[in-house]
């Protein structure tokens, strides 16, 4: 393979069988649910990068069913996100993500620079309740409960709020081990067709692991929990902060 070709083939890694299609990235029926709480505000000081900035003590636990997505296929994920504002714009910050699907991980790390790591979260109905978990390994770290499908939201609103810009904090080191790459990446989720949107009684429950550290981020109060399908495309990001400028 001359280097023209390497030029021209050379997207993502291994080379000759990259872990993920390019883009545009499609979700049908991706399912969320939702947990709205109250934490320790220095708890959030410490995990949130400048120039972002913290509007109040909340953060939004949540876990996404994905049974059909192009070039990721089925999978399910569970993180955290913080409410912050960047120029005086609210949106998200994602803290965390854990996965059971290697293509999105690979993808999701590469090109946005989400704080993926491997595990295996799961999102159900058991009856009358939505229920998500999340195992690091045998170790139960995190378990939200929903009564399932109470009261209905309005899909406006619902959709208005995907809309906001979403941050990410993209690390990708040298070979030598120093950081090469250390940006804060803004992206939005493109064309939202929200089918439902529902909420009802919630309840979350955090367990310490030295490894996923969900629990560093305390519930102190549960505010809501929100349960939403819809389609949606992964909006490709770009650099609003450059920390090695």
């Amino acid at each position: 393979m001359n280097i023209d070709d390497v030029k021209r083939n050379a997207f993502a890694m291994p080379l000759t069988s990259p872990a993920f299609p390019p883009g545009p990235y499609r979700f049908k029926n991706r399912e969320f649910l939702i947990v709205t709480y109250r934490t320790d505000l220095d708890a959030l000081r410490a995990v949130v990068p400048e120039p972002l900035q913290i509007t109040e003590p909340i953060v939004k636990y949540e876990f996404i069913r994905m049974p059909d997505s192009t070039g990721f296929g089925d999978y399910t994920e569970s993180g955290q996100v913080i409410p912050v504002t960047f120029d005086g714009v609210a949106g998200g910050y994602v803290h965390s993500m854990y996965l059971n699907d290697e293509a999105p991980i690979a993808g999701g790390r590469e090109l946005w620079g989400f704080p993926k790591k491997l595990a295996a979260p799961s999102m159900t109905v058991e009856k009358d309740t939505l229920l998500g978990t999340l195992d690091y390994g045998p170790v139960r770290v995190a378990t939200a409960t929903m009564g399932y499908k109470h009261r209905t939201l309005d899909v406006d609103t619902v959709r208005a709020a995907m809309l906001a810009p979403n941050y990410l904090l993209k690390i990708i080191p040298h070979v030598d081990g120093s950081p090469r790459i250390c940006e804060l990446v803004r992206y939005f989720l493109e064309d939202v067709t929200v089918k439902g949107a529902w909420t009802g009684p919630a309840a979350l429950e955090l367990a310490h692991h030295a490894l996923a550290p969900v629990a560093r981020l305390p519930v102190l109060e549960v505010i809501s929990g929100t349960h939403i399908l819809c389609d949606m495309t992964l909006g490709m990001g770009s650099v609003i902060h450059d920390y090695l400028a």
